[in-house]
């Protein structure tokens, strides 16, 4: 069988479908974020298997924090979180609260990427708003801090078994 080439995407394209993958899948590593949390309950959420260690419920609520900061940046918004704001504790550890926070990572990730995607590829090279580095970087670093938390995850899941 011959290879197809590789088709012409722009370089957005290219972060976009690398942010696809690791947050909803076909990621070539394994499992994606959503996939990892498919069949998380609330009590797993919120269980701390490991001493010292966020819990699942914790890094949730991380990650939809920080899909909504760098919306705001690679809309040109500078947006810092430090204290609860970068690690939001969990406030009602009930299963409807965990139902709306996995749609409100959701509907975070899906607002991001709509804002990456309009992005025009000349704006990578420029400076991430308030930031010593530029939007190429900081878009590859998103799909990074996904698949780190989401391995972090994945292990707080076995460590609850």
């Amino acid at each position: 069988m011959i290879a197809q080439p590789f088709p012409q995407l722009d370089e957005i394209a290219r972060i976009t479908d690398q942010l696809k993958r690791a947050f909803d899948g076909e990621a070539w590593h394994g499992d994606s974020v959503m996939e990892i949390l498919a069949d998380v309950d609330a009590k797993t959420a919120a269980a701390k298997p490991i001493p010292g260690a966020h819990s699942i419920w914790e890094i949730v609520n991380h990650l939809s924090a920080w899909e909504e900061a760098l919306r705001h940046r690679v809309l040109g918004e500078p947006k810092e979180l430090e204290g609860e704001h970068d690690w939001p504790p969990v406030k009602d550890s009930s299963a409807a609260e965990w139902k709306r926070t996995v749609e409100t990572l959701r509907k975070r990730h899906d607002a991001l990427m709509q804002a990456v995607a309009a992005l025009p590829d000349y704006k990578l090279l420029a400076a991430a708003p308030g930031r010593d580095h530029d939007y190429y970087h900081m878009l590859h670093g998103t799909v990074q801090h996904e698949l780190y938390h989401g391995g972090q995850i994945a292990v707080l899941k076995k460590a609850r078994k």
